[in-house]
């Protein structure tokens, strides 16, 4: 299988390049009469929209989604929804220096050697403009998991050396970095500024919780509810690795410090992040993940063309220096397709059918 699709019963096509004519998705398997409106979908777009701050791209994008089906009345049908969002204000011609070229860092070489073409244009297929359509999704995805309790929330808890010590997640929206610690934001903001009037870029550290999973969704052994959500957040440009609960650093801890223990109560403390044999313990699912510093800059680096002759690349164009405050709607879109697919999984699963 081509790998456009994401999800097993609650699955999602994405499609589109970054300076093509439209961006969007298919999403198939959502249960009818979820209400939904293009007012929901289209705010959490607004948080992953090109131009919103200036520690993001400048490229202004409305980024205004038209859904095509699926959708009837403000309620989900049961039926393929499309969705869709036109490109508005590409430009090209900023990257016609680089059209024979493979920048480091980006998926030029790959594309061009898997393929034999690739779309130079903004990176084309492999341009995070692609996760549009994983935000549309998880509007609705969100709204499903809402009905029954869940939520999840993401939010930047470093960036580059700076770390959020408070967590306050009420003020999360309330800086342009999506930090959960105001004090710490102001740093952030200006190392980003900083990187960005030198042509550079930063690196950042995005936390996610999952609040109201309820206890056993997940399928040993392969398909482990924190197996198969670090595939989805794996599988967003830029994101370089993920830890859940306590992470790496249960390298420095002992059996007797890690284990989570539990009474009658509840559990003691979350080192597991929220799941146990790969299933969810109705604890908080948290995890976290590292996102690269963006290919993107114009500090001259060392490059190879099509006939393999080193060059020296900047890449011009209109890009993110921290890509973590936009990849926070992504994040929860994600997580929120997984968490869907996984308790419809569950529902599946032999036990229901036992019940009475």
């Amino acid at each position: 299988m081509a790998g456009n699709t994401f999800g097993q019963n609650f699955t999602i096509t994405t499609f589109g390049e970054s300076h093509g004519k439209a961006v969007g998705v298919i999403l198939d398997g959502c249960p009818p009469l979820v209400e939904i409106s293009v007012e929901e979908i289209q705010m959490e777009l607004n948080r992953r929209r090109p131009g919103q701050s200036k520690v993001s791209t400048p490229r202004d994008e409305a980024d205004a989604v038209e859904i095509y089906s699926g959708i009837f009345e403000g309620k989900t049908t049961g039926t393929p929804i499309m969705m869709m969002v036109f490109n508005k204000t590409q430009m090209s011609r900023d990257y016609d220096a680089v059209k024979d070229l493979f920048r480091p860092g980006h998926a030029d070489f790959t594309y061009f050697s898997k393929y034999g073409i690739r779309d130079h244009r903004g990176g084309g297929r492999s341009s995070a403009r692609e996760t549009i359509g994983r935000v549309c999704a998880g509007a609705i995805a969100k709204k499903i998991l809402a009905q029954s309790g869940i939520k999840i929330i993401a939010y930047v808890t470093q960036v580059g050396p700076h770390k959020a010590e408070k967590r306050d997640l009420s003020v999360i929206e309330d800086n342009i970095i999506r930090t959960c610690d105001l004090d710490a934001s102001v740093k952030m903001e200006e190392y980003i500024l900083e990187a960005s009037e030198a042509g550079d870029s930063v690196g950042a550290i995005v936390e996610v919780v999952v609040e109201g999973v309820p206890v056993g969704v997940g399928e040993p052994v392969f398909d482990r509810l924190n197996a198969l959500l670090a595939h989805a957040i794996l599988s967003i440009p830029a994101v370089k690795g993920i830890e859940f609960g306590s992470g790496f650093e249960a390298a420095l801890m002992r059996g007797s410090e890690h284990n989570d223990e539990v009474t009658k109560y509840g559990f003691l403390s979350n080192n597991a992040g929220g799941t146990l044999g790969g299933m969810a313990s109705s604890q908080d699912i948290v995890f976290r993940f590292v996102v690269k510093p963006a290919s993107s800059i114009t500090v001259p680096k060392k490059g190879i063309d099509l006939y393999g002759n080193e060059k020296i690349v900047i890449t011009e164009g209109r890009h993110d220096p921290c890509v973590a405050p936009r990849v926070v709607p992504v994040a929860e879109a994600m997580t929120a397709i997984t968490v869907v697919d996984m308790i419809m999984a569950d529902k599946a699963s032999a036990k229901y059918f036992d019940k009475k």
